[in-house]
């Protein structure tokens, strides 16, 4: 039985869903506080036909893993191929 892999490295990430044509993207929300906060999001080509994804904006993978990097974020690779944003905490 296959396990997921965690990605913590920059370039590990980025290559990972370069090659699946996918794209850095932040959308701000507001968290039961009021307060905006940023929620990283990866978009993916074969997801977004028809599909708009309101308050989501694009971004720089520099500003992308900064973000990521201090929201001390790593991304979760299932057998499957899905993927999720989760916490490194649960590596330790």
């Amino acid at each position: 039985m296959s396990q997921a892999h965690l990605l913590t490295r920059h370039r590990d990430i980025q290559n990972w869903v370069n090659d699946r044509q996918g794209r850095p993207a932040i959308a701000r929300v507001r968290d039961r506080f009021g307060e905006q906060r940023a929620q990283l999001k990866l978009r993916f080509a074969h997801n977004e036909e028809g599909r708009e994804d309101v308050g989501m904006s694009p971004v720089s993978w520099t500003a992308w893993l900064a973000e990521l990097d201090r929201q001390q974020l790593a991304l979760r690779i299932e057998p499957t191929g899905d993927c999720a944003l989760v916490s490194r905490q649960v590596m330790n």
